[in-house]
């Protein structure tokens, strides 16, 4: 979410003229993702980040709906694949 959120300030900025004020919190949440991304212990963040790639999709499409007031091309079905897929990722084999 502080990724989508992130981005979507510098989004506003530059795509819907909002005030530059909103780069402050967009910062501000980048940096919490960057953060977040260094939590992973190195001989999983493959996995985490397959997982992670799921998440984002399930989560830009929520933000899609509930924000930007859109339905998803593929909606739920496809958010839910993704998140399956996922999962059968963090499921695998151990190192």
């Amino acid at each position: 979410m502080a990724e989508i959120a992130g981005c979507f300030a510098f989004w506003a900025w530059l795509r819907l003229d909002r005030s530059a004020l909103w780069l402050v919190p967009g910062v501000v949440a980048l940096a919490l993702f960057a953060w977040a991304l260094t939590r992973v212990q190195v001989d999983f963040a493959g996995r985490a980040y397959a997982a992670y790639g799921g998440i984002y999709i399930a989560t830009s499409l929520a933000w899609l709906w509930l924000v930007e007031g859109q339905t998803p091309a593929g909606g739920p079905a496809g958010a839910g694949l993704c998140i399956v897929g996922a999962a059968v990722i963090l499921a695998g084999a151990r190192p």
